[in-house]
């Protein structure tokens, strides 16, 4: 039987003290699950995973990852303990003007003496490590550029090596694709997911893109309005249930050609006619079936992942 890695229990979160951001949140997840967190913005996706690590603090409710309460850890010994979660931010969070694998032995501080970590003295055998990881994605050549000279999606592989260099049992990403082109989000995803499965680390994603979710995820969790609406295997998401995630917001959704469901056509009445009075043909519109929106990537850049 596979062992229990991380539970939330009865978590929630305010920020204002008055609307709760997440409303009770109860799950349970084993190691070597990759899970996609799917729903529409401002349902709780992002907070839901920060809460995790505890760059969030819940307003109540605990979280025991790996046999210890992270909820009722606080300054080193959290610090200590957030070591063995990764994090993969949105918007990159390296460091522009360093070069490439000083930005991937940055995993390594939470595992250093403070006084190396300030002068940066890295043991030679992590420096292979890193240069490792920077060939197993791709990254061979950029080794020595600075970060702010690379692609958004070579800057995403950037961010998976640094979480890699920590050897954590958790990896958290929160919308690691949004900001990427489908050819390179495509890169970020497989690489992603091979090495997570490769080194047996459990690993939550935050995604907008419904086709992903469901071409990766082996566990994908629907989230609306603070609350898991759905927990299951891909092959349970139908359209269906797609739809009763999204319901009730202005977000648009990405939706393959076949998960996506038409709406029926309407019909307006006219106002009724003095007798006698000829109908005009103008007076029915019939409309051409519509489907659900598209929701392209984000185009945002820029600001830490804190930020958000």
């Amino acid at each position: 039987m596979t062992e229990e890695l991380l539970r939330l229990t009865d978590l929630k979160k305010s920020y204002d003290g008055k609307k709760l951001a997440l409303k009770g949140i109860d799950l349970a997840i084993k190691a070597g699950e990759f899970i996609v967190v799917i729903g529409p913005s401002g349902a709780g996706k992002s907070t839901l995973i920060r809460t995790i690590n505890q760059l969030v603090r819940p307003t109540s409710g605990t979280v025991h990852f790996d046999g210890c309460e992270l909820t009722a850890l606080k300054g080193r010994a959290l610090r200590k303990k957030r070591g063995d979660i990764g994090m993969i931010f949105q918007h990159y969070n390296l460091i522009g003007r360093t070069n490439v694998i000083k930005n991937v032995l940055h995993g390594r501080l939470s595992r250093m003496p403070f006084y190396k970590s300030l002068l940066g003295l890295y043991p030679e055998i992590e420096r292979t490590q890193a240069v490792k990881l920077l060939k197993t994605v791709g990254l061979q050549d950029q080794i020595y550029q600075r970060a702010d000279a690379l692609s958004g999606g070579q800057m995403q592989r950037v961010g998976i090596c640094r979480a890699l260099m920590q050897e954590p049992k958790l990896i958290l990403a929160d919308e690691p694709i949004a900001s990427l082109d489908p050819k390179s989000a495509d890169i970020v995803m497989d690489q992603l997911k091979a090495i997570t499965a490769r080194r047996q680390i459990t690993c939550i994603v935050n995604l907008h893109q419904v086709d992903y979710a469901k071409k990766y995820a082996t566990r994908i969790l629907g989230v609306k309005d603070g609350q898991i609406v759905f927990d299951g295997p891909p092959a349970e998401l139908t359209p269906q249930m797609t739809a009763v995630i999204y319901a009730g917001k202005e977000e648009q959704m990405t939706l393959s050609p076949e998960n996506t469901v038409p709406a029926a056509p309407t019909v307006e009445t006219p106002p009724a006619a003095p007798a006698g009075t000829p109908l005009p043909t103008s007076a029915v519109n019939t409309d051409t079936p519509a489907s659900l929106p598209v929701n392209p990537a984000e185009k945002t850049q820029g600001g830490l992942a804190y930020d958000n």
